[in-house]
């Protein structure tokens, strides 16, 4: 929305120029500040020129992304980079006051201070060796199988995966309802190759082993029937994360971090995983913008590889 009273503006003029007087103007900032700001955006005109061509409302956080990783390559210490951001972000900002932009997509852009907290993520020929690891021939195989398909198709929490109870499951649409932090539900699809796995443990194996308990409301029970625990999860996937050679510090947490991870590289729409992560802010979600996509894209076809 344009600001009130201002005239319409020209979409073909070069708007460095107004958002420059309006620093200095509206905002006072200093004459050293002013310099910083023309500066910093200099280099992402000239970068954008080069890499990105075309109208600004175009540019999405992917393109963004490549923007980040060109200003490491610069050699610039993280504060630089972090100052370049914070400058691009308050020039989007008024690109949207003065009605030339409708969303602000510099704001999910990951600071370089956050860079060393990045989660452990997978890559996609890492996650098939982990989810072929447990035996096809044996019925915690199987259970295992199952749950880490669940894992990483769902990107739910170890939390949550071993609180889901077979009501929870839709196998013919696909579908599982989870609960998360707070108590809050939410519901997330299954890919095929989760529901397949599913499916035939749930119709043979998990009968068997909750035989002699009944009363058992889980869906991943141990071997005498009991649900499995967080720790017991933990412990399936670091087993044959070991057992097939990665990395020793894996987790069920690496599995979720590697769904989101493989799903913004493969396009998908960083909102639409921020619900299904059952993240309450988009803030939490955007630390996996910070990826390499072009290397993840070779390998998906469409943002899921098991959808």
């Amino acid at each position: 929305m344009a600001l009130p009273g201002a005239a319409r503006p020209d979409p073909h003029r070069d708007p460095m120029g107004p958002f420059l007087h309006y620093l200095m103007a509206e905002c006072g900032v200093s004459p050293n500040t002013l310099a910083a700001y023309r500066a910093d955006l200099a280099r992402f005109i000239r970068w954008r020129k080069a890499h990105a061509p075309g109208p600004l409302a175009a540019l999405d956080v992917a393109n963004l992304t490549g923007y980040v990783d060109y200003l490491g390559r610069c050699g610039l210490a993280p504060s630089s980079v972090g100052r370049h951001l914070a400058s691009l972000s308050t020039f989007f900002r008024f690109l949207i006051f003065d009605g030339r932009l409708s969303e602000n997509v510099a704001k999910l852009l990951v600071a370089p201070a956050v860079w060393d907290r990045l989660p452990t993520v997978l890559g996609p020929a890492a996650v098939d060796r982990l989810l072929s690891a447990p035996s096809p021939e044996t019925r915690l195989g199987r259970r295992d199988r199952a749950a880490l398909e669940t894992l990483y198709a769902t990107g739910c929490r170890a939390s949550e995966v071993v609180g889901l109870r077979p009501s929870d499951l839709d196998l013919q649409v696909g579908l599982a309802r989870c609960v998360g932090k707070g108590d809050k539900e939410r519901v997330v699809p299954l890919g095929s190759r989760a529901r397949v796995a599913l499916t035939a443990y749930l119709a043979k194996d998990r009968p068997a082993l909750v035989a002699r308990r009944p009363e058992t409301t889980a869906v991943f029970v141990s071997r005498g029937g009991r649900p499995l625990s967080r720790v017991t999860l933990w412990r399936i996937v670091k087993t044959h994360a070991l057992a097939t050679g990665l990395r020793a510090d894996v987790s069920p947490h690496t599995l979720r971090h590697s769904f989101a991870t493989h799903l913004l590289a493969g396009g998908a729409d960083l909102r639409a995983v921020q619900e299904m992560l059952g993240h309450a802010s988009i803030a939490t979600t955007q630390i996996y913008t910070r990826v390499e996509l072009s290397r993840l894209r070779e390998v998906h076809a469409r943002f899921h590889p098991r959808s």
